[in-house]
């Protein structure tokens, strides 16, 4: 039995899918409106796709941003990113992209944003 979060996915939380990948909200969003990008295939890792699941996933991104902009005009950038393997945060062995908006103001000094992930690196 595959008792991934991601392949047992409830349908009707699906934001945009096609043919190789889907999109849906964060249940723990960084921000109003994160979204996360799967394949539909099951794979650990990023670099284990397939070129057309990693065009599929883009393609989902662009289609997932433009339609946040368009919901939400407070949104002045994007923050994304990939947890590949358990060192770097991955918690949910299904590769995934996370697609964060960014708001102006949102914190203090977002220079140096996903450099972040290890705090005393993010400013330079």
């Amino acid at each position: 039995m595959n008792d991934c979060v991601f392949c047992n996915l409830d349908e009707s939380r699906i934001e945009i899918e096609n043919d190789l990948a889907l999109s849906f909200k964060d249940l723990y969003p960084v921000t109003d409106g994160h979204t996360l990008v799967i394949p539909k295939r099951k794979v650990q890792s990023i670099f284990d796709l397939t070129e057309e699941e990693t065009a599929a996933m883009f393609e989902l991104l662009h289609l997932q941003k433009e339609d946040l902009k368009n919901k939400d005009t407070s949104i002045t950038g994007f923050n994304i990113g990939v947890n590949d393997g358990e060192d770097a945060g991955q918690t949910i062995m299904h590769c995934h992209i996370h697609l964060i908006p960014r708001r102006s103001g949102d914190m203090e000094d977002p220079r140096g944003g996903v450099r972040g992930v290890i705090p005393e690196k993010q400013s330079y």
